[in-house]
């Protein structure tokens, strides 16, 4: 077999060694904070966590992203991923590929963190926050991934966009949508990181919203700016 035909057998390996360690990294930094933080707060979701949880998550993928953007093109989110799918930038093969790497890391994490923290509860599971109903928290989480993928496109996929700095807004956008919707639905816009938690610790209330929600706002968002956005001419 020819060095060509191998090649690109051995791009979709890499892709996928390296969404799973990006997202098994991700549920570490990411649920890991929240159970660790629990602990100091006896679970209360005061501004001091509610502040901790969201810095960290939001650097996390800042750097997370910016260590595999070269090599996957750091999606470390199965909704991303999609709206990669839906508007061609990769194969479905090579997205089914990513979105089991993703999972598989998600997992992964949530057993580290089950194994390594003491009193991890649902190990950072996410879930609706007093007085949200199902429909809310399905409208929010389509909102806020809407914003994340919605700069994802502008800031990374776009050749106008700002290119090496995409991971830094990327970041930020993760770190405001969480400040927001931490109390809300916990802010997952991501399903890995919610499936990693709930499935060790088999918490799954409302746990399609986390699937349907961002799935349902990162195409809207990808679709949107590829028909809208993409072609422009220079201002």
């Amino acid at each position: 077999m020819s060095s060509a035909n191998t090649q690109p057998k051995m791009n979709f390996i890499v892709g996928g060694a390296a969404e799973l360690l990006a997202t098994f990294f991700f549920v570490i930094l990411g649920a890991g904070t929240v159970v660790v933080t629990g602990n100091i707060t006896g679970g209360e979701l005061d501004i001091p966590r509610l502040l901790v949880i969201s810095i960290t998550h939001g650097i996390a993928i800042m750097l997370l992203v910016t260590a595999t953007a070269n090599i996957s093109g750091g999606h470390i989110n199965p909704a991303v991923t999609i709206s990669m799918i839906v508007t061609k930038n990769i194969s479905i093969t090579k997205g089914i590929l990513y979105i089991t790497c993703q999972l598989t890391g998600a997992t992964l994490g949530a057993l580290v963190i089950s194994w390594l923290l003491p009193d991890a509860g649902n190990l950072g599971s996410h879930g609706l926050g007093a007085g949200i109903t199902s429909a809310q928290g399905l409208g929010i989480e389509i909102i806020l991934t809407f914003a994340l993928v919605f700069v994802i496109f502008a800031a990374a996929v776009d050749p106008k966009g700002i290119g090496q700095l995409a991971p830094i807004a990327i970041g930020l956008t993760v770190m405001a949508d969480h400040l927001l919707g931490v109390p809300l639905t916990g802010a997952s816009m991501n399903p890995a990181r919610s499936f990693g938690p709930a499935l060790v610790s088999m918490s799954w209330d409302h746990h399609w919203i986390y699937w349907v929600g961002p799935i349902v706002g990162a195409i809207l968002a990808a679709v949107g700016y590829k028909l809208l956005f993409l072609n422009r001419e220079s201002p």
